[in-house]
This record gives structure tokens, C-alpha cells and sequence, in this order.
């Protein structure tokens, strides 16, 4: 009898920790490069898409650019891109036609929005400064005018920018904006 109920114990058991992986709490590896942040080591991996680009009109000189062009309330504004497989995703989605994205406060430090869309993930733990752009749950584009640590993908630094004043005020104050990302030409 007891041998009857060992069995069923010990296949529940293995089950149960084979469920538990501590390794899907631990970030991946750091991927990105953004000037003038000094967390961040390098560029460990390639874009994941190896899809050819649908657009004959494409200038290949858009591929390259590391700029990218926000513009809210006709105003436009720069951002230097990160080195990593999800900047290079975005580059391939907004060298097709520009993005437009609503984004709302969000615990005072910050504006999020959806992408509409998924790029690579590479979160790490990050400490964000006012002008960081990051990627949260790869779905979903944040811009700093606060600090706040969390996993992210780093995907720009806004151009001379170093205060939460300075941020507000090219993201036109607190309150839900529409933000156009398109990359320079």
C-alpha cells in the first residue's frame, strides 16, 4: 500500500520542480549601447529578423541612421539610439513610415504607450534619468522625465536633455500626449 501512494507523491513532486525555473527571474544579459549612459557595456547580439525589407523605396541611409525623430505638437526633438536587436527592429518598422503613439503619465516619472507591435527583448536592471527611452515588456515604449529602476530594454537617450524640467517640457507637460517617431533621413 504504501509503495501505491509513493508513486503518485513523487510524480507530483518532480513535476512541481521541474515547474520551477529560478533562471525566468534573472535578467538576460546586458545588450545595449547609449552615449552617455555608462551602465550599459555593449552590443552582445544581431537583430532576431532576417526578413528582407518589403519597401524597393527604401534609402538605405535610413537603415543606418542612429537618430530618431520625435515630434509632438509640431515640435521635433532628437534621440540617439541604443545599439541592440531591438533598436534594429524598430529601425525596420519605422524606415517603412513614420509610428504614431498615445502616451499617458505614469507615477510621475514617466510617459508609456503600446507600440502595437512586439520587438526583442533584452531587459536588464536599469536606474532610467530624465530623456531615457526604454522598451517595457517588449510591447510598450516608455520616456523618462523621473528615475525609476526596473528591467528594461534601453532603446534611445533624448539629445541634450538632463532634467525632469527640461523633459516635461519637450513632452508638453504632464498629461496624455501623441507622440510621432520616425527616423532621420
Amino acid at each position: 500500500m504504501k509503495k501505491v501512494l509513493l508513486f503518485p507523491f513523487c510524480f507530483f513532486a518532480c513535476m512541481a520542480l521541474s515547474a520551477c525555473n529560478p533562471s525566468d527571474d534573472i535578467p538576460s544579459a546586458p545588450e545595449a549601447n547609449i552615449p552617455g549612459q555608462s551602465e550599459n557595456t555593449g552590443d552582445t547580439g544581431e537583430s532576431g529578423n532576417n526578413e528582407e525589407n518589403e519597401n524597393p523605396d527604401n534609402d538605405d541611409a535610413i537603415m543606418e541612421s542612429n537618430t530618431l525623430i520625435l515630434t509632438l505638437n509640431g515640435r521635433s526633438f532628437t534621440a540617439t539610439l541604443a545599439d541592440n536587436s531591438a533598436t534594429e527592429a524598430l529601425k525596420e518598422r519605422l524606415a517603412q513610415n513614420a509610428l504614431e503613439v498615445r502616451l499617458d503619465d505614469y507615477g510621475d516619472m514617466e510617459k508609456v504607450g503600446s507600440l502595437g507591435f512586439s520587438l526583442p527583448r533584452t531587459d536588464r536592471q536599469t536606474t532610467t534619468v530624465p530623456g531615457d527611452i526604454m522598451l517595457y515588456q517588449g510591447s510598450s515604449i516608455v520616456i523618462f522625465y523621473g528615475s525609476n529602476s526596473w528591467a528594461y530594454t534601453p532603446l534611445a537617450k533624448v539629445d541634450g536633455v538632463s532634467t525632469r524640467e527640461e523633459m516635461l517640457e519637450l513632452l508638453g507637460g504632464k498629461g496624455a500626449v501623441v507622440l510621432t517617431l520616425s527616423l532621420s533621413k
